[in-house]
């Protein structure tokens, strides 16, 4: 019988067509507000999975719209009572519950300060809805698991809407339809959808069940990625702490040389997000050298030769169906495939009615 955590992964392709038929108009009238502010920096407040779905803002935002952004730390205002300067800021507030203290407070302080506020969260009519001058419904609809999964992926799709939203030349120059590379743009958003539910379909009950075997009884484990997968790296570490109480680290790839290989050895599995794209090469060669090591490598890719039978201690996992090429695309497919590995080695519903489920609306 599956568990919530799996039947809510099931539910994102049906989310994210919500928040792409619900939350346009928010969206764009959010990023109409960003192209007036002129921020000079992106500040984001968000705690557990949100703060990875910030992780994913810092490439996305940075690449797309030239923009630093800095994982803000709410301890400066709720703890130590120092709060960085803001007016320059956008702040961007992203939690499920939108119930977080510390997350509101950061909003809260950006918003004192003159920043312009956005908040993306599920709940708009909750506190960081109320604290932020813009507020993005994620559509998701109740997520009742302790591990998100359709939140999170639709914190991703808001992130990608938000970022093409505010570069669109038609709502610049505020006529017209666009040019080609805006219509593109939004296509591809409008692709999501149907591209998570391709995914999800790879899916198979013999696929995961051999993924989840391999990293379901394991102590310990790397999960690795890159650019725009260091986000998917350390969502799916805390993916596989919360379902099966093992200990994986998560690290961008350049990092592992810088400490962490010395844990490397055999039968360590080592997840490691190995999509084609800008990051493959730099992938490809630490998939290497870990097995080298004799480490049962997990391999999360598209490319065919990754995706072939298995071999020696290499177990590959199917990840995205041919074509799918844009990151933000990626990244939720990427992140729902192994979210479903997962769910048959996790253990979510025993939570069900313990304080660890109810603190999931904290975040």
């Amino acid at each position: 019988m599956s568990t919530r955590f799996e039947r809510e992964i099931r539910e994102q392709p049906a989310a994210l067509a919500r928040l792409l038929a619900g939350g346009r108009a928010a969206v764009d009238e959010a990023a109409a507000a960003v192209r007036r502010f002129g921020p000079r920096f992106v500040v984001t407040a968000a705690r557990g999975s949100s703060d990875n779905a910030a992780r994913y803002a810092k490439y996305l935002f940075g690449a797309r719209n030239r923009l630093v952004v800095s994982l803000g730390a709410p301890s400066l205002i709720t703890l130590l009572g120092a709060p960085p300067a803001l007016s320059d800021a956008l702040v961007l507030g992203i939690s499920q519950s939108g119930e977080s203290p510390d997350i509101v407070a950061l909003v809260e302080e950006g918003r004192r300060q003159g920043a312009l506020t956005i908040a993306l969260c599920n709940r708009p009519e909750s506190p960081l809805g109320r604290a932020a001058a813009h507020v993005i419904d994620l559509c998701a609809g109740p997520e009742q698991a302790v591990a998100a999964s359709k939140s999170y992926s639709a914190e991703l799709l808001a992130l990608a809407m938000l970022s093409t939203a505010m570069t669109a030349s038609r709502q610049r120059s505020g006529a017209g339809a666009g040019n080609d590379d805006d219509v593109d743009a939004r296509r591809a958003l409008d692709a999501i959808p149907e591209a998570v539910e391709r995914t999800l379909a790879l899916a198979t009950p013999d696929a995961l069940a051999a993924a989840a075997a391999t990293v379901g009884r394991a102590d310990r484990l790397l999960v690795l990625g890159r650019s725009f997968h260091f986000a998917t790296a350390f969502e799916l570490a805390l993916k596989i702490k919360e379902t099966t109480g093992a200990m994986a680290d998560p690290y961008a790839t350049p990092d592992l040389f810088h400490g962490p290989l010395a844990m490397v050895g055999p039968g360590l599995p080592a997840v490691v997000v190995a999509h084609t794209g800008a990051a493959f090469a730099d992938a490809r060669a630490v998939l290497a050298d870990l097995a080298s090591r004799g480490a049962a490598v997990v391999p999360i890719s598209d490319d065919p030769a990754l995706r072939a039978a298995p071999r020696g201690r290499e177990h590959a996992l199917l990840a995205t169906a041919p074509g799918v090429k844009l990151l933000e695309r990626q990244q939720a497919a990427l992140h729902v495939v192994f979210q479903g590995a997962v769910a048959h080695a996790g253990k979510l519903d025993q939570f069900a009615d313990s304080d660890q489920f109810s603190l999931q609306n904290r975040f």
